[in-house]
């Protein structure tokens, strides 16, 4: 039954990720396109791991994995807000289907969690990524936890230079002031 139920999840998820990732998608080599597929890793990662999602749930790996949830959550909502109140977000930059309505912005964000780190959003999904690790591990996941990674890595990246086309001189000054995903460190 459980199988069951996780390929359903997969298809269903698969699904609603790529309607979601349809503009990204549209332009390969976008941070957009390599988000879809940290995405998917990280779906995988949470199907595979549902049977231990509640398993000895006061332990410590139990314990960090929740705080790691917490965090994911947080983060991305303080993000979007931010972006939306500050980057001021504007139809100048309609042309570019690999773009949510949040990240057309026409200022950098440099406030609240952007004082510290470029990528809030994608810390988050680092943090969730990893949350859905500790859940159980075995070598599937630690390679899919690496995998969601590496491609969340790629995805700043990308985004980065897509800043720095977009923003210029200013943005390259703010990544001189500022950490990629841990503040102070990296």
């Amino acid at each position: 039954m459980l199988f069951w139920f996780q390929i359903f999840a997969f298809v269903v998820g698969t699904a609603a990720l790529l309607y979601a990732s349809r503009g990204p998608l549209s332009r390969p080599g976008s941070h957009g396109f390599y988000r879809f597929f940290a995405w998917e890793c990280m779906l995988v990662l949470a199907l595979v791991n549902l049977p231990w999602w509640h398993d000895d749930p006061f332990s410590a790996r139990q314990i960090i994995s929740s705080t790691f949830f917490v965090l994911s959550i947080w983060l991305p909502i303080h993000a979007v807000r931010l972006l939306k109140a500050q980057g001021k977000p504007t139809e100048a930059r309609n042309d570019d289907p690999a773009l949510y309505g949040f990240e057309k912005t026409s200022a950098i964000v440099s406030t609240g969690a952007f004082r510290y780190i470029r990528h809030p959003m994608y810390t988050a999904l680092m943090l969730l990524a990893w949350g859905a690790f500790l859940k159980q591990f075995s070598w599937l996941t630690l390679l899919l936890v690496l995998a969601a990674t590496v491609l969340l890595f790629m995805t700043a990246l990308r985004d980065e230079q897509e800043c720095i086309a977009h923003f210029g001189d200013a943005y390259r000054d703010y990544m001189r002031r500022t950490r990629r995903f841990i503040p102070f460190v990296l």
